[in-house]
């Protein structure tokens, strides 16, 4: 796995929602005499293209301040799943993007542009893949019924002076409920209630929509009200609910609504999910707890047969012996998972890390370049395989690989910040500050990405062609922000 967790949080959450919201107050001042949009709902608030681009400046605010998991693995496991039932959901109006958080806090959250964030303690806590589908199921269901638009609608017609203040405590509240519903409480003051109000409302319309979008994904209708019968039984005495019952309250009538829903739905009888078992593993294993520990955990999970698959306990006790570095157990497991399971991506992920560590780079690279031909560009082979080769001092190899994998993938932070990385070894210092810049960009720091292309000009002397690109990359920058701006 490729770690990139060295970036400082560059901008607040306030700057982001202040930058947003000030550009969006002067749309609505000046169009406040037009007549609102009829037809779908949300619309007179914010358009769908309004919507993508905010959508969008918030993913890379949280990029850039929370704990988002850079793991190829874990990301094309939820993308997988989420994607897996926005095929079948109705008013799709943009490409989803699914992201884990790494934080044991239980929440769930989905804001504008398709972005649906999942923080890995709701998918160590269920038990079942039918059980972490429905709480994104319900996230989505709140994407596509446009459920902010539509509270920032209703809230205006009553409050207009306080939109700012309504954007600000919303988008606050989805990655910090606590800190999010102070603010929404002193920005809303008298219409506190009609938005709690309207709050249910949306909840109860995911819920309707998500347990049917659930049943038609081919997941077990009953994992929704029995994961809120879970959450709801877990924290009924506690002072401090978890995030996930801040931002979506589950009332006895609310779980048995549910219920009764699934009920009358076919229902599924599922087998244990490999990948969902492998999934939460990882994340146990790799962002949880003390190696020790999670080694004692594992081997105690065997010994008992306390597991669903026995593979995905043992990859996590193969995770926990790399972590503790004792490479030569973990590498006896991984080689038998993948003989087992050829072309398993959790276990080449995890065993091209132990042969970086043994420094074993032409049995990795026989690995890796082998899959390379079979899924060309897929995120997890493209991006060990140039690590590999980077790590074994091919620099030359590893460009080329990480340059085809841009092509497809011209947004992917991690290949763009190994990119750098390659390009800083080979000594191409334009090209290095240029990849910089788009590592940035992605943070939105935009000035800070225009002062690395500036740079990287300046190296540019001789590189004709590449002076071209930095230039008209500084303007495209220039316009994203003042697109922003106009939004």
């Amino acid at each position: 796995m490729i770690n990139l967790f060295k970036f400082k949080p560059l901008i607040l959450a306030s700057s982001i929602v202040a930058a947003v919201t000030s550009s969006f107050l002067f749309a609505e001042e000046s169009n406040k005499n037009r007549l609102p949009e009829i037809g779908t709902a949300g619309f007179s608030v914010l358009s769908i293209d309004k919507e993508r681009h905010i959508g969008e400046a918030m993913m890379r605010h949280i990029r850039a301040s929370q704990p988002v998991i850079s793991d190829p693995v874990l990301s094309e496991y939820i993308n997988g799943l989420g994607n897996l039932m926005v095929k079948n959901a109705h008013d799709v109006n943009y490409s989803f993007e699914f992201f884990l958080v790494n934080s044991r806090e239980l929440n769930a959250f989905a804001f504008f542009g398709g972005h649906v964030g999942v923080h890995s303690g709701l998918l160590t806590t269920a038990e079942n893949e039918s059980e972490l589908a429905s709480v994104i199921a319900h996230e989505i269901s709140h994407v596509t019924q446009r459920h902010l638009a539509r509270r920032l609608e209703s809230q205006s017609r009553s409050q207009p002076l306080t939109m700012a203040g309504m954007i600000s405590g919303l988008l606050i509240t989805l990655i910090n409920p606590s800190l999010g519903i102070a603010a929404l409480t002193t920005s809303m003051a008298a219409s506190q209630q009609a938005g709690i109000n309207y709050t249910r409302g949306n909840e109860k319309e995911a819920d309707r929509v998500g347990i049917t979008l659930l049943a038609n994904s081919g997941f077990d209708p009953m994992g929704a009200p029995n994961f809120f019968r879970k959450m709801a039984a877990k924290y009924r005495y506690k002072s401090k609910p978890p995030a996930m019952l801040l931002t979506h309250p589950m009332p006895e009538s609310r779980i048995a609504e549910a219920r009764i829903r699934a009920q009358n739905l076919p229902p599924k009888r599922l087998a244990p999910s490999l990948n969902f078992e492998l999934a939460k593993a990882r994340i146990i294993a790799r962002y949880e707890r003390d190696p020790e520990v999670n080694i004692q955990l594992y081997l105690e999970i065997l010994k008992k047969q306390r597991y669903a698959i026995k593979e995905a306990a043992n990859y996590g006790l193969g995770i926990s012996y790399f972590e503790h570095g004792e490479y030569k157990k973990a590498k006896l497991i991984l080689q038998k998972l993948l003989k087992d399971d050829p072309n398993n991506l959790f276990y080449v992920d995890v065993l091209s890390d132990i042969y970086i560590k043994t420094k074993e780079f032409k049995q990795a690279n026989m690995l890796l370049a082998e899959l390379n031909l079979l899924m060309p560009n897929n995120q997890v082979v493209a991006l060990n395989y140039a690590n590999v080769l980077q790590e074994g001092k091919e620099y030359e190899q590893a460009a080329v690989i990480l340059q085809d994998f841009l092509l497809v993938n011209p947004g992917h932070f991690i290949a763009n910040d190994l990119l750098s990385t390659v390009y800083r070894k080979l000594e191409k210092t334009a090209l290095m500050h240029v990849t910089n810049a788009e590592v940035y960009a992605l943070l939105g720091a935009y000035p800070k990405a225009i002062d690395e292309l500036q740079t990287g000009y300046n190296f540019a002397e001789e590189q004709p062609l590449v002076k071209k690109r930095i230039k008209a990359r500084i303007l495209q920058l220039q316009e994203k922000e003042l697109k922003l701006k106009r939004l």
